[in-house]
């Protein structure tokens, strides 16, 4: 399975300052790319767009989206304080990536 990142996934990644939830993010993404699916503890959160949610530390969240069976498109990032807000935003920039396609 492939992997893109949207610039704001990148960006919230770089600035994320938890190295142990850097590291079990990426695990995961990993894991994913071997298994060829979205792994873990998954969560629609309406429309395409899916949260993968990590359980420890602030409660993470990767909002990602899939196009077709091959390609995971990782939106934005957040945690449960912030969840609300990032699932919209989440949505805008799929919206946003959707036109540009």
């Amino acid at each position: 399975m492939e992997i893109e990142q949207s610039a704001e996934f990148a960006k919230w990644f770089r600035k994320l300052k938890n190295r142990e939830a850097k590291a079990a993010i990426m695990a995961r993404l990993d894991a994913c790319k071997i298994a060829g699916k979205p792994l873990g503890d998954i969560k629609p959160t309406g429309g395409p767009v899916s949260e993968m949610r990590f359980h420890f530390g602030a409660g993470y969240r990767v909002y990602f989206a899939m196009r077709g069976n091959v390609l995971m498109l990782l939106l934005a990032g957040g945690d449960k304080s912030t969840q609300q807000s990032d699932i919209k935003h989440a949505h805008d920039i799929l919206n946003n990536y959707k036109e540009q396609q």
